[in-house]
């Protein structure tokens, strides 16, 4: 394997870590709410605290930590997710679960953003786009990998082990890129007020908005999962939604180039719809449930390539920002969907949640379909 390449795996080890340490919660909510002894509506209040942590932490970590050499900053960011996670295993009452995820969303919002700009920096331009694909295909695998193993774990260990083996992640992913990244000075410092700046193009807040509703539809609905599967499929359930998600990210990408971002975004954005409707009485069957958990990972994930296409079409040059303005909104719309889905629990039962789910789909689906083209309207705010 040339160097570079393996550099650039070494870095997805981070994005897999951080992916897990924010997603391994849908995995063990029951447990965490009779440990609490909370209702699950409740409990899954420690998802929206991760998520709003993390949108809201973002672009205010990117500044604040703006001047650090980037691997340093990798290795840190990792060691505070892993600490972060620690203290969720040992939390003796919820107020101090939520404040370790805080702490935990706070170490995974600088990994990420800042594996895939070390991805970038270390590749020449012509494989730049695939190598932060590299990267953020860490999430997915997190969610193929990371988030079952959290479960099955967490069947002989409670959901306690679950957090350990998310922080044995962060720790190992550090030491990776510790030994296998060279040092990467920063890049020139971008204020917040020019982070966000962007948001004045109508057209990036279309797209942040199908973002947001697309992760609202599908989180609503994985956040609450856990008491939706049955304890001894539960781990497989997930796996194969994993494998779809790996294999959607991978489709997505491939159709926006070959058939451009539009149609495919619209097609994985219906589809997704359409699994979440049909998944309460898909989930009676075992066949029923592995097709529609695999089908329904890889509709979502791929849906991401050709939005990001669609958001870098507005403005390449500065596709970073756009970015991870982006990544905010995806992040509000998980923190969104915990408290919606809570709601619908507390006023119905879960299983209306994949409902609910759907119905945002749909919504997601139409606000796609009337988005303004980036290469149809002039570059000016609205």
């Amino acid at each position: 394997m040339p160097v570079v390449a393996a550099r650039t795996y070494a870095l997805a080890t981070g994005a897999v870590a951080a992916g897990t340490s924010g997603y391994v919660v849908a995995a063990v909510l029951g447990g965490i709410a009779v440990r609490f002894d909370v209702t699950i509506a409740a409990a899954g209040q420690v998802i929206t605290a991760f998520a709003l942590a993390y949108a809201v932490g973002s672009p205010l970590l990117a500044v604040a930590t703006a001047g650090l050499e980037r691997r340093a900053l990798l290795v840190a960011a990792l060691l505070v997710t892993a600490l972060g996670n620690l203290g969720a295993a040992c939390a003796p009452d919820f107020g101090l679960l939520l404040a370790a995820r805080v702490v935990t969303a706070c170490g995974a919002a600088l990994t990420t953003p800042a594996a895939t700009a070390v991805a970038a920096s270390l590749h020449p331009s012509g494989t730049r786009a695939r190598a932060m694909a590299v990267v953020t295909g860490g999430l997915t695998a997190a969610t193929m990998l990371g988030v079952p193993a959290g479960r099955a774990v967490a069947g002989w260990g409670g959901y306690r082990a679950a957090f350990v083996l998310a922080a044995v992640l962060c720790v190992v992913a550090a030491v990776v890129i510790r030994v296998a990244v060279p040092a990467v000075p920063a890049g020139p410092a971008l204020g917040l007020r020019q982070r966000v700046e962007a948001l004045a193009d109508r057209r990036v807040r279309w797209l942040l908005a199908v973002s947001l509703l697309a992760c609202l539809a599908t989180f609503s609905v994985y956040g609450y999962l856990d008491p939706l599967l049955t304890a001894g499929s539960a781990p497989w359930l997930l796996l194969a939604y994993g494998i779809g998600g790996m294999l959607g990210n991978l489709l997505g990408g491939l159709a926006a180039d070959r058939c451009g971002p539009r149609v495919p975004l619209l097609v994985a954005l219906g589809g997704c719809a359409t699994v979440l409707a049909l998944l309460p009485s898909a989930l009676a069957s075992p066949v029923g449930a592995v097709l529609a958990l695999a089908g329904w990972g890889a509709l979502f994930w791929a849906f991401n390539p050709p939005l990001f296409a669609l958001l870098v079409e507005v403005c390449p040059e500065r596709a970073g920002v756009l970015l991870a303005l982006n990544g905010s909104a995806i992040y509000l719309g998980i923190a969104g969907a915990g408290v919606l889905g809570g709601a619908v629990v507390g006023m119905a039962s879960v299983q209306i949640v994949p409902l609910v789910g759907a119905l945002l789909g749909g919504l997601a689906l139409l606000v796609a379909a009337g988005a303004p083209s980036p290469a149809r309207i002039p570059r000016q705010p609205a």
